[in-house]
């Protein structure tokens, strides 16, 4: 399927309770923000649970959202970035998307699994056919999982517990490994 044709599923996609991208303002032509600096056409899919929640779409946040995708700050993005370095990538050198294309209405909610396997199954399917796969989270893998989708198992990038660096050497070898 030709990526616009999966950007186009992305817009139709929606669930009640949730917002899209054009509701807050992000439409674009990617699936995902995240592919505005990551959409490498050959490189390995990060699969990651959802992109934001709709509050964190704040005029302070918008520039740098409409910019690159993502807000460099959060500790996903960190553990990510600090990934990537590890195995001499930029976020350029891999497609970044995620199994829930909506925005959850509230902060850290989680999304219900029947919610995240229809949008995975209408969408991310499409992202991933044929690429090389790392979910990241248990979320994520869960969705890879229910829809057979061979990939590597990743702790979330935000996931607590241990410290940023940890975290990225753990993901770093999942990157590595999808790279091999």
């Amino acid at each position: 399927m030709h990526y616009l044709e999966i950007v186009g599923l992305r817009r139709a996609f929606r669930l009640p309770g949730y917002a899209t991208l054009s509701d807050v303002g992000m439409d674009g032509d990617y699936v995902s923000p995240l592919q505005i600096t990551s959409r490498s056409p050959t490189g390995p899919v990060l699969v990651a649970y959802h992109w934001l929640d709709a509050p964190a779409i704040t005029e302070e946040n918008r520039a740098t959202l409409q910019a690159l995708g993502y807000l460099p700050t959060i500790p996903f993005n960190q553990v990510l970035d600090r990934a990537l370095a590890l195995c001499g990538l930029r976020r350029a050198d891999v497609y970044l998307t995620q199994a829930f294309h909506l925005l959850p209405p509230k902060r850290s909610e989680r999304v219900p699994a029947d919610k995240v396997a229809a949008s995975f199954g209408a969408i991310t399917m499409h992202e991933v056919q044929g690429r090389r796969v790392v979910a990241l989270g248990r979320d994520a893998a869960a969705a890879c999982r229910r829809h057979g989708v061979k990939h590597i198992p990743a702790d979330h990038p935000s996931a607590r517990g241990r410290s940023y660096d940890e975290r990225a050497a753990a993901l770093a070898a999942a990157i590595a490994s999808a790279i091999a």
